[in-house]
């Protein structure tokens, strides 16, 4: 399998948990799918968060690649499953004291993460190259995407970015896109199509 998973910390792990067993915080959650649970809602599929900061997003192409393997992890975020079905995710977010919980995320973002990871498993089948998956967080251009980091040297396999829904305009969600060519597009600017694997 070319796909790993990552192990989360267990502070990120127990955050979770602790918000899930938590009344008030489930409460404040308005998705009624996550409301009308007919099991034990788990965290599942956890994955580490990573910010591409605005400036780093509007950078010149060629110091993009510098930008993507400094874009420092912020937190984590768990799909949260009520039997097979996935109603949420859960944030954290890591602090000099170690990991706690932020919020649960609705929306779209959830499910197309789901998407995006099952899209990954195709994407890397058969490649002898390692892929550890992670969310990269690109606020500059209102995207999230499913980060796969070859495990080996960036010259055998490169970064690959699928865009989840809702994509920027001009990017094709849950499309498989070469990392660099995808974020030097974004920073030339959003009118350009982005329609073709690379």
């Amino acid at each position: 399998m070319s796909l790993s998973m990552p192990q989360p910390p267990a502070a990120a792990l127990r955050a979770v948990i602790g918000a899930l067993d938590s009344p008030n915080a489930v409460r404040a959650v308005r998705t009624a799918a996550m409301r009308r649970r007919t099991g034990v809602l788990a965290p599942a599929h956890p994955l580490p968060v990573h910010l591409l900061d605005p400036a780093s997003a509007a950078a010149e192409p060629a110091e993009l690649v510098t930008a993507l393997t400094a874009a420092p992890r912020t937190g984590w975020r768990f799909l949260i499953r009520d039997e097979e079905e996935i109603v949420a995710a859960a944030d954290t977010r890591e602090t000099p004291e170690g990991h706690s919980f932020s919020h649960f995320a609705e929306g779209p973002y959830p499910l197309a993460t789901l998407r995006a990871l099952n899209q990954a498993k195709q994407h890397t089948a058969g490649s002898p190259t390692v892929f550890l998956p992670r969310l990269l967080s690109v606020p500059g251009h209102y995207m999230t995407a499913l980060w796969l980091h070859p495990v080996l040297d960036r010259a055998q396999s490169a970064d690959v970015l699928i865009p989840l829904a809702p994509a920027p305009l001009g990017v094709t969600a849950h499309l498989p896109h070469d990392a660099d060519e995808l974020l030097s597009l974004l920073s030339l600017g959003g009118d350009q199509l982005l329609t073709v694997t690379s």
